[in-house]
């Protein structure tokens, strides 16, 4: 195992829970955005991570291997693949002068819960805290371990 994996996989976290901060701060900043390029009213958007590795072919005899050598051992990080949006539809509100008013005179407003929203906010802030407080402690062990070699 490499003095800098760690480091590494925390750092990955980080830019990570980076992105989800941003796609969240979109999600709250586009509450009540009923018309977008697309058409229709706006749909919120979620980050989809996948651990991060080696891209290897999941039919082959390799691919079997790797997976069995790589059981005992430490993560490699994470890695954001896509955004998504979310197809729900957001809830309609009756106002015929709105003007994305649709003939019966209903409005699709944002799926977008603003609580929800707050909480995934605090739980990807409270990710990057914890991945920048690893990081840390890794720098001290490492200073740490340079203090007793040089000794």
């Amino acid at each position: 195992m490499g003095m800098f994996m760690g480091i590494d996989a925390s750092a990955s976290g980080m830019t990570a829970e980076r992105l989800r901060m941003d796609v969240i701060s979109n999600n709250i900043a586009n509450a009540n955005t009923t018309r977008t390029r697309e058409g229709g009213a706006y749909h919120r958007r979620y980050v989809v991570f996948r651990p991060r590795g080696n891209k290897i072919d999941t039919a082959s005899f390799e691919y079997f291997m790797h997976k069995a050598e790589e059981r005992n051992k430490p993560g490699n990080g994470v890695r954001a693949v896509e955004i998504r949006a979310d197809d729900a539809t957001g809830p309609l509100v009756y106002d015929p002068g709105h003007p994305d008013a649709n003939a019966e005179g209903y409005v699709e407003r944002p799926n977008v819960n603003i609580v929800a929203e707050m909480v995934d906010m605090i739980t990807a802030s409270r990710g990057y805290e914890a991945n920048a407080t690893a990081i840390n402690a890794a720098k001290s062990m490492t200073m740490k371990a340079l203090d007793i070699g040089a000794n």
